[in-house]
Parts: structure tokens; sequence; C-alpha cells
């Protein structure tokens, strides 16, 4: 009795895997998956290559900054250079 039960078990089993194998194979064979990007996602990526192309320097201010240093015009405050300085410090820790 016991090897019939068996027996049982295992053709369910065998009848259930085909299904699985069967449902499996028409799910792939319906269409091809598809990726939509949201507007949200295609501003970021407009947002990000803009940055990507803009110059880490600014070289407008860098000439002005040069030229001031070079003509012994650029003057620096410093008070001003030193509350700067430790806010900047004062930051990190």
């Amino acid at each position: 009795m016991r090897i019939e039960a068996y027996n049982q078990v295992a053709q369910l089993y065998q009848t259930s895997n085909n299904k699985n194998v069967t449902q499996s194979a028409k799910a792939n064979s319906m269409g091809r998956d598809e990726v939509q990007i949201s507007s949200a996602g295609k501003d970021y990526h407009t947002a990000k290559a803009a940055v990507a192309e803009a110059a880490d320097i600014r070289e407008d201010l860098v000439a002005d900054i040069k030229a001031r240093i070079k003509d012994g015009t650029y003057d620096v405050n410093p008070d001003d250079f030193a509350e700067k300085l430790l806010s900047q410090v004062g930051s990190i820790f």
C-alpha cells in the first residue's frame, strides 16, 4: 500500500511539473519584456547630462581674480578669511 501511495504522489508530481513547464513556455512565447522610463527619470537624465557638460571651474571668475592678483589689487580681509576658515573647520568636526 505504501508503494501505491508513492506512485500516486509521483504521478501527481509529474503531472504538475509538466503543467508548470508548459505554462512557463507559454509565458515566454507571449511577448517581450519592455522598460518604460518615467518623465521624472527622463528629466533626471537630462539634468545629469547638462551638469556633466558644464565646466567645473567658472573661468570668468577665476580670470578676474587672477588679473586682480597680478595687478596687486586683490585684497583679502583677514577677519573675513579667519571667520570662514573657522566655520569650515567647525563644520568638519
